[in-house]
């Protein structure tokens, strides 16, 4: 639970990128770190990152926005997200911030904008984490990311995304089940917009080709549940392996596809310690 101090290092501003609206999370001074959240129904760059920024923000200067469509960063009129977007919107916000080097954190649907960030702006990310990675080409649609993006706003879809993102089912409390559905709520409109049936088509969308990560020459660390049901170790995360130039995986066992909430204190250990490597 984010504590009245913890709200205090966490500052929260609009930034206009390419004349739309990207709702952004800041904290701390020093090399900058953007982090880039995942794909459910209701996820914001705060939701998913408030742990991770407060523990970098006494070394690193952190930014988390929504990404379009999510949280309060509308989808600009006439588009319905994907890679391309997000990750135009990622590097323009940067840009306006005025930041010219900086590694990039992403989870799920995040790592995948991460690599192709990285692949995109070879002079400016300096290092890339993808924790629980779409992006891997062959990896398909799982039925768990299936049913993620089909679940329906309410408690009861609350329960069974957060049941599928989770190995330890002692993480989806009641606490945790009513904060999903709010934000599950407050985003329908937008996240139904963009990720309609065929679903195939959005993993498709957000797929790297072999080129694309032959570009990414900024060390690579890949993190990584060994239960992760949405987007599975063995296709989503081991392949990229053979494409990646300078690259390493740590997988943790008994954790799904939320490693920085299952496994938190060592996922900053090792973030923590990846980034202040030379």
């Amino acid at each position: 639970m984010t504590t009245a101090t913890d709200a205090a290092v966490l500052q929260h501003r609009s930034v206009e990128v390419a004349g739309s609206p990207v709702h952004v999370t800041e904290a701390g001074t020093g090399p900058a770190v953007l982090l880039l959240h995942g794909s459910g129904p209701g996820t914001t760059g705060t939701g998913a990152w408030t742990t991770t920024a407060l523990a970098l923000a006494g070394s690193h200067r952190v930014v988390a926005p929504d990404q379009a469509g999510f949280g309060r960063t509308p989808l600009p009129p006439g588009t319905t997200g994907g890679l391309r977007q997000w990750t135009e919107q990622a590097a323009g916000l940067m840009d306006a911030l005025g930041e010219t080097s900086y590694a990039v954190v992403g989870h799920s649907m995040g790592g995948a904008v991460a690599l192709a960030l990285a692949a995109a702006r070879p002079r400016q990310v300096t290092r890339v984490v993808a924790v629980a990675t779409m992006g891997a080409p062959g990896a398909g649609l799982s039925h768990d990311l299936n049913a993620v993006w089909a679940a329906v706003p309410g408690p009861d879809g609350a329960r069974d995304m957060l049941g599928r993102l989770f190995h330890d089912p002692s993480l989806v409390t009641d606490e945790a089940v009513t904060a999903r559905a709010r934000a599950m709520e407050a985003g329908a409109r937008s996240f139904a917009a963009m990720f309609p049936v065929p679903r195939t088509r959005w993993v498709d969308d957000l797929t790297l080709s072999a080129a694309t990560l032959n570009d990414v020459r900024a060390p690579v660390l890949l993190v990584h549940g060994a239960q992760d049901r949405l987007t599975p170790l063995r296709t989503a995360a081991l392949p990229l392996l053979e494409h990646l130039a300078d690259v390493r995986l740590h997988a943790f066992g008994r954790c799904g596809h939320a490693p920085p909430v299952e496994q938190p204190s060592a996922f900053r250990h090792l973030l923590a310690g990846f980034l202040a490597t030379d």
